[in-house]
């Protein structure tokens, strides 16, 4: 099985435009995206999707590959696929273009579960103490059954907990391995009604029977979503 790296990263972000050309610590965010993938050492091919040219220079500058992508993608996952149909991969795992500190080794766990497992979709998630994070529908909630396979995933707080007896949860981390087959039928089935109503895409596949699953991480997802985010990353990096 021939399993790529995708990288989807465009331009035009509503809350920091240009963010993967914000420099970090005199690095572009999405060089530094690109190094930790590399550092997994498992990929022949690292490709950024974007429909950006600056993105394009700025990674043939690190001498890193690119695809140039439709602007008229809504989404990452739409990016990816756009480029893994095109391609000769078999699977493709989605790493987010906003995390310059995903963690390799969590790349590596994903790469190797799809590529042992025959599982069509694979994720991660961490346990998650804050009840703050808990109470909050910018967090994603997952659950998941004794094999790991995900029955769910919400902005609301699941499972239900008495406050007396909170005990923390499942954070869901944005990082996805698919196979080919299971991203086209994802893009052959229309947006299904709990996808809609979460307004989380991978309720599609859980909705149409194509199994998600879930690997635990110790990981803690760190992205960028405004200019002020590039000071903690600093920080954390200093650390």
């Amino acid at each position: 099985m021939k399993i790529g790296a995708i990288i989807p990263a465009r331009y035009e972000s509503s809350r920091f435009r240009g963010k993967p050309l914000a420099k970090i610590s005199g690095i572009s965010m999405i060089e530094r995206v690109y190094r930790q993938v590399l550092k997994s050492e498992k990929f022949e091919e690292i490709i950024v999707a974007t429909d950006s040219n600056l993105i394009a220079e700025e990674v043939d500058k690190f001498n890193g590959k690119f695809v140039i992508t439709s602007s008229d993608c809504s989404s990452g996952t739409e990016r990816v696929w756009e480029v893994l149909k095109d391609s000769d991969l078999d699977s493709a795992i989605n790493i987010q273009g906003d995390e310059p500190l995903i963690s390799e080794k969590l790349i590596s766990e994903i790469y190797v579960r799809l590529e042992q497992s025959g599982d069509p979709v694979v994720t991660a998630a961490y346990f998650n103490e804050s009840l703050d994070d808990f109470n909050s529908v910018n967090v994603v909630k997952s659950v998941f059954d004794a094999n790991g396979n995900a029955l769910y995933f919400s902005r609301s707080p699941i499972p239900g907990q008495q406050l007396s007896g909170f005990s923390g949860f499942y954070h869901h981390v944005g990082i996805y391995g698919y196979t080919r087959d299971a991203l086209s039928s994802f893009f052959n089935l229309p947006p299904s009604k709990m996808e809609q109503m979460e307004k989380l895409e991978q309720l599609r596949f859980i909705e149409n029977g194509i199994n998600i699953c879930v690997l635990k991480t110790d990981y803690r997802s760190i992205g960028v979503d405004v200019p002020q985010d590039i000071e903690k990353i600093e920080k954390l990096l200093k650390e």
